[in-house]
Formats: structure tokens, sequence, C-alpha cells
């Protein structure tokens, strides 16, 4: 019997309950799922940032922990935590999600739709963009959500240049690592994505000499981490012009508080972390194939790298 432990608070469990039952049940494995579990008894535990286990000391039996979600910074840091750690990859949910994300508002800022959706005055103003070939896009970080959102772009004939902070080779994408690297990706984006996790590497990489790195004018979307832009310096760049309009799913603080000069500023776009949630059904599955991997002894999907923090 494999005991899996839902440790992800009282509302997660009456959504996930049945999905990965259903999920579990496909794989055949002879499993109790429960959401309150003598320790010492869990092979597994499927987790979210937040919950209530954060010692897991007492758990002498488990074999790894299970995100539910793709950030893992909440728990990579725990030092109880001693079994490998799998974050979620959901391609059919959460990857289809961010990709529909982004290439929305790169295709709104390039073709400049908010002139058109927002014009109380009747103005006509027939601006022609140029076409998407003429138009850079920069993506910093090519994991996954990254590599898809850039393959997505780079179909709709935008050049994509994308950065990682170790080299990678992207058929059709330019791809750039390191410093000098960085600088390089900056300097060509017209619209930059930011699709890199939340780590002391990334943590507020986007100060004031990076964003004067990008060409006057640019667009900024954030579907990411709240943490890899400066909030003063990112406020900054808009009041000069220097930024021209900065579309954000993700804060330091969440939910965004009603003071927070993002709300009130007329070159930004505050979306409330939606740009790719964890699609239920097919995250269970995720969960589900990662658990009989465990117990078939063939190796975890997407274990996470502590020394990296993802």
């Amino acid at each position: 019997m494999t005991n899996i432990l839902f440790a992800a608070g009282p509302d997660l469990w009456a959504e996930y309950e049945a999905p990965l039952r259903t999920a579990l049940d496909a794989t055949g494995l002879d499993y109790q799922l429960a959401y309150e579990a003598d320790p010492e008894s869990v092979d597994y535990v499927v987790y979210a940032p937040g919950s209530w286990l954060q010692d897991f000391t007492p758990y002498t039996r488990l074999k790894a922990v299970l995100n539910l979600w793709a950030g893992v910074e909440k728990i990579t840091g725990n030092p109880t935590l001693t079994v490998p750690l799998a974050r979620m990859v959901d391609e059919e949910g959460l990857t289809q999600g961010m990709v529909e994300y982004v290439t929305g508002h790169v295709l709104r800022h390039h073709l400049g739709m908010d002139a058109y959706i927002a014009n109380p005055e009747q103005a006509w103003r027939p601006v022609v963009p140029p076409l998407a070939g003429e138009r850079p896009v920069g993506i910093l970080g090519l994991g996954t959500l990254g590599l898809a959102c850039a393959e997505a772009l780079s179909a709709l004939g935008f050049p994509v240049t994308g950065w990682s902070r170790s080299p990678k080779t992207v058929a059709g994408i330019t791809t750039l690592h390191g410093s000098d690297g960085l600088s390089e990706a900056l300097e060509n984006a017209e619209i930059l994505v930011l699709l890199l996790p939340d780590t002391p590497a990334t943590r507020d990489l986007l100060d004031t000499e990076r964003l004067a790195q990008l060409p006057r004018g640019a667009v900024i979307v954030n579907p990411g981490r709240g943490p890899l832009i400066v909030d003063d310096a990112l406020i900054a760049a808009l009041d000069s012009g220097q930024i021209a309009h900065a579309t954000l799913d993700v804060f330091r603080t969440e939910p965004l508080p009603a003071e927070h000069p993002f709300w009130a500023h007329p070159k930004v776009t505050v979306t409330p972390h939606i740009a790719s949630e964890t699609r239920v059904p097919s995250a269970s599955r995720v969960i589900a194939e990662n658990i009989r991997r465990g117990e078939a002894g063939e190796p975890l999907l997407h274990l996470v790298d502590r020394a990296a923090g993802y």
C-alpha cells in the first residue's frame, strides 16, 4: 500500500480529491490518499506553498514531496526536507495557459491595441504597427514555460532572443547566457517577457541599470515572479518614458496592496496572478505519474535542483 498525504489546505483538498483519485486509479497502484495521516506511514506528500506541514522530520518513510505549483521558492530552503522535491510542470494546463497569456499580451502591445480599446474621445488614429518580424522580443528564462512561449512567438514571426543562466540551444531562437548575454538580450528587446524563477541570483534582476539597457519605449510583460523587478526602479522608468508600459501578473506582495502605486499608474496593467493557473485534472495526472514512477523505481520527473533553487 502506497500512502499519500495531501498537505495543501482544505479548499484545495476539496478540489483535488476526486481528480487525484481518478488519476491514481488509472496507474493501477494500490494506494491510500488522505488529508490526515500518521507521519510515519506516509510515502509521498502532495504539497502547496503555505501548507500547514513545515516540519518533515517525523515523516521517516517519506520518498518524495510533489509540489502542486511551478514555484518552489517557499520550500527549497526548508532544512527538514531531505527527500527529492518535484515541482509542477503541467504541459496540458499550466504551460498552455502561460503560452496563451504571454502571446496575447505580446500581440496586444505589438499591435498597439490599447489605443483603440480605450478611446473615449473617438479619435481616428490609423497607426499601422510593424509586422512581427520587425519587433524583437526577449524572453528571460528558458525553462519549460519560457521555451514554450519562445517557440510560440517565433512561430508567429517574431525574432525571439532567449536568455538563461546556463547555455542552451533552441532551433529558431537566438539563445544567450551569462552577464554579457543578459545585456545583449536586454538591448535588443522591444518587448521583454520575464519567466525566471525567484532565486537569490534572479531577485532584483531588473534594476535601474538594467532597465536603462532596454530600447527606449520598450514594454515589459512579467508573468514570472514579482521580485524579479525593483518596483521603484520600474515606476521611475515608466515615468521617464524609458519603459512605455508594464503588464504585471506577479508581485512581491500578493494580493497587491490597494495603496501600491502600480494600481493607479496609467502605464501599468495589473492582472491578479492569473497568467497560468494550475489546472486540477491535468495537474492530478502529473502527480499520479510521478508517484507511479517512484513506486516503479523510475526517475521522478521535474526534480528541483536545491542549489539552483528551482
